[in-house]
């Protein structure tokens, strides 16, 4: 690891997944290999791309190891990245429907399909404490730094929208305890399962179905024109959490994880409860009512998110339902 500032460690850089994601690693580390490889038959929800594509997102948030820092606005990257983003994004608006009803979609995100199986389900019924294990471990990608994706749509949103997503920021922050921080109760969790807990320390075991969640957080922050559907995915997160996050409790006590574990969940029960509300009254309303034309974009923001999240869930399960581990 590489320390760039006081207190942020640079990851190491994992291993390529294909040879789009050993160019990236290639350039960033100045060292000289094939040309850029053909984007023809590219899967775009790969392991390949996505790995690519976290890797780009990951230069400007903590860096990577052994890779300068003025990376981060190296143009041929940025190229790429575009490229690989261009991809991504139109395969998902081939997999969703679209549309501008907001109200329904929002209203979907609070009603839990019966029947429909979920890895928070699983955990707490019937989950072995391993399969617990690896599903922190397949988090770990988004929750070592929860909050910073969406983070970077506040400036891009004014008045009460702009208000109202800093606030829930607040709390995501631990309201001003650096103890507190979201990201800092999950590594908390993490040493008490027995994994740890520094940042990218996993990248290497989780799968290009989880790097494509987190890949979509990070384009819709970093892009302005996806303000909407950055808002819509966050709408996602914290309208779903509550409910997910009880059973996760519950599977944490019943397979005697410990206090570290029950606190990180409950946490989000509580605090998810009070996002929901404001999330729902004090971002999306505001923000709908002075540009009515992201509703599109939230939806879209919601219905990507769901996709994805419905992809990691089959992976996940499949793996579990025939013995074999959810981790690469």
């Amino acid at each position: 690891m590489t320390v760039t500032g006081p207190g942020v460690v640079a990851p190491p850089l994992p291993t390529a997944r294909g040879p789009i994601s050993q160019w990236i690693i290639d350039h960033c580390t100045r060292r000289v290999g094939p040309p850029f490889p053909s984007r023809r038959d590219v899967d775009p929800y790969g392991e390949d791309l996505h790995l690519a594509l976290y890797l780009c997102y990951e230069l400007h948030y903590r860096g990577l190891a052994d890779v300068p820092e003025a990376m981060e606005w190296d143009l041929d990257l940025l190229g790429i990245r575009l490229e690989l983003e261009s991809l991504f994004l139109e395969q998902l608006h081939r997999d969703v429907a679209g549309g501008d009803d907001l109200d329904a979609e929002l209203d979907g995100l609070l009603t839990e399909t019966v029947g429909e199986r979920s890895v928070s389900q699983h955990l707490a019924t019937e989950g072995s404490l391993e399969q617990f294990r690896e599903y922190v471990v397949h988090r770990s990608a988004y929750h070592l730094k929860e909050a910073d994706p969406q983070l970077l749509v506040v400036s891009r949103l004014d008045g009460s929208a702009k208000a109202g997503l800093a606030a829930v920021e607040f709390d995501e922050y631990g309201s001003g305890r650096a103890e507190d921080m979201h990201s800092e109760l999950y590594a908390a969790m993490m040493r008490e399962l027995g994994l740890t807990a520094a940042y990218g320390d996993h990248l290497d075991r989780v799968s290009g179905t989880v790097l494509a969640e987190v890949n979509l957080m990070s384009l819709c922050g970093f892009r302005r024109e996806l303000r909407g559907a950055a808002v819509g995915q966050f709408a996602v997160i914290e309208l779903t959490s509550s409910p997910g996050s009880a059973r996760l409790v519950k599977a944490a006590r019943r397979l005697g994880c410990g206090p570290a574990t029950e606190h990180f969940y409950a946490e989000h029960v509580e605090a998810d409860a009070v996002h929901e509300q404001i999330i729902r009254r004090d971002v999306i309303a505001p923000l709908v009512g002075t540009e009515p034309e992201l509703a599109a974009g939230l939806v879209f923001g919601i219905q990507a998110s769901q996709h994805l999240g419905g992809r990691f869930a089959d992976e996940v399960l499949g793996a579990w339902s025939t013995g074999r581990s959810s981790l690469r």
